[in-house]
């Protein structure tokens, strides 16, 4: 099972294998990591499952839908080029040692 890294606002790791077709945030939520909120269930309403993704070129991720790109611009914390929102982020193999960084805040 591939597996994804998440890195805190303290420096704090989290590594979880995530089954293929699951999304990062629903990944998150389910293991109880500290930073994804993910208070819309994944619907792209909320932006509380907002990351930094560290390393995301060669893992084949979606391009930025346009809701996603709105929703990023309502984050609680700085967005910046590397910003996604994780609920759109389904896991795939080609996407196994994926780094994000959770924001300082998500609302």
């Amino acid at each position: 099972m591939p597996n994804v890294t998440f890195i805190a606002d303290d420096g704090t790791e989290t590594v979880l294998d995530v089954a293929v077709g699951t999304s990062i945030m629903e990944a998150a939520v389910m293991s109880n990591v500290d930073g994804i909120m993910g208070e819309c269930g994944g619907s792209i309403n909320c932006a509380t499952c907002h990351v930094y993704v560290q390393n995301a070129g060669g893992f084949g991720l979606p391009d930025v839908g346009e809701v996603e790109n709105e929703m990023l611009d309502a984050t609680a914390a700085e967005r910046r080029p590397e910003s996604r929102l994780s609920c759109q982020l389904i896991m795939t193999e080609a996407m196994a040692g994926l780094i994000v960084r959770l924001p300082d805040a998500q609302y």
